[in-house]
């Protein structure tokens, strides 16, 4: 993954939003002093207030843009997505990437504290963080949580799951997806990473809706 171009590409389908001039300067300013000064608490500062400055309305992404994005990230998409969320993901990549051990840190601690719009702009940043293999435990943690956008923002139209999760926590994303009545059709990797183990949970999940007279949820037997 290029995160320079994929920063670059991010910042300039802000620039291209309507009306985005004063978001815009506001994101420069803020991101120079923070390159001046990198503290910690200012990264968190600007993490939070940025809806403020930049808008919560839907973003506008042209084929154009949506293409690149693709080039920098195979998978990523920010369809779908507000001007808050895609800002967001944006600042997490202005965070330097030299020192691990720190990087891994700041970061995590914005998934402790954060609130419902944060948590979704921190699942949906998953595949362009820099140390992609740390992120595997935060990203069952997304699994696991039973707020619907949260799901949705690690579930679907996310490439980070199938890159790096092992068997059992994939198929937990899948029986959740399931569970949860959750489009799987918009599940990255869907098809690719069919397993036995998967097939055979799932039949017997299917078994068990039958044997109660309950329909089958859409799409379950692709994967039996």
């Amino acid at each position: 993954m290029n995160s320079l171009q994929l920063s670059q590409t991010l910042f300039y389908l802000i620039e291209q939003q309507p009306d985005s001039a004063a978001a815009v300067s506001y994101l420069r300013q803020q991101v120079d002093a923070f390159h001046t000064n990198p503290q910690k608490s200012a990264f968190y500062r600007v993490f939070t207030a940025l809806p403020r400055f930049v808008g919560k309305q839907p973003l506008t992404v042209p084929a154009d843009m949506a293409f690149a994005l693709q080039q920098a990230r195979p998978g990523f998409s920010v369809s779908g997505w507000t001007r808050d969320r895609l800002a967001r993901v944006w600042w997490l990549l202005q965070l330097p990437t030299d020192e691990q051990s720190t990087y891994v840190s700041t970061i995590t601690e914005l998934f402790k504290a954060g609130e419902l719009n944060e948590l979704v702009a921190l699942y949906s940043a998953l595949p362009v963080l820099a140390y992609p293999e740390a992120w595997r435990f935060q990203a069952t943690e997304g699994i696991r949580n039973n707020i619907a956008d949260v799901q949705s923002a690690i579930m679907l139209h996310n490439p980070y799951p199938a890159d790096y999760l092992d068997e059992a926590a994939w198929n937990q994303l899948i029986l959740k997806a399931f569970f949860t009545d959750k489009d799987v059709t918009q599940i990255i990797g869907l098809d690719e990473r069919k397993n036995a183990r998967l097939a055979q949970t799932l039949a017997d999940y299917a078994a068990e809706r039958r044997a109660a007279g309950r329909s089958l949820p859409p799409h379950i037997e692709r994967l039996m």
